[in-house]
């Protein structure tokens, strides 16, 4: 009978076991730190989505602010031409006037 079977009641992990659950351990490590970095890129990615959509609408406002200012530059240089038409036409008539009341 072996006399040395007490002593092995609680039998000890032999140095292969002890490396195998190390490198569990290691492997369980870097599998939560990918999935932290996973959850981080698909985060990146939503809100780089989200930037993409705020660009489109941003460029969206520029265009139709472009459109309309090009419009009311447009209108104003319309009015102004206006303007100078009638300033013309005064400038006109009171000349009439005056070379008329030279006259006579």
């Amino acid at each position: 009978a072996p006399s040395g079977s007490a002593n092995n009641s609680q039998p000890q992990p032999s140095l292969a076991q002890k490396r195998l659950q190390q490198t569990q351990a290691k492997v369980d490590e870097v599998v939560g730190i990918m999935k932290v970095n996973v959850e981080k890129v698909l985060e990146r990615d939503q809100k780089l989505s989200e930037l993409d959509q705020r660009a489109d609408a941003l460029q969206h406002g520029a265009s139709q602010f472009e459109q309309q200012a090009g419009k009311l530059k447009r209108k104003h240089w319309w009015a102004n031409i206006k303007m100078m038409i009638i300033l013309g036409i005064i400038g006109v008539v009171l000349l009439i006037i005056i070379i008329v009341s030279l006259i006579n």
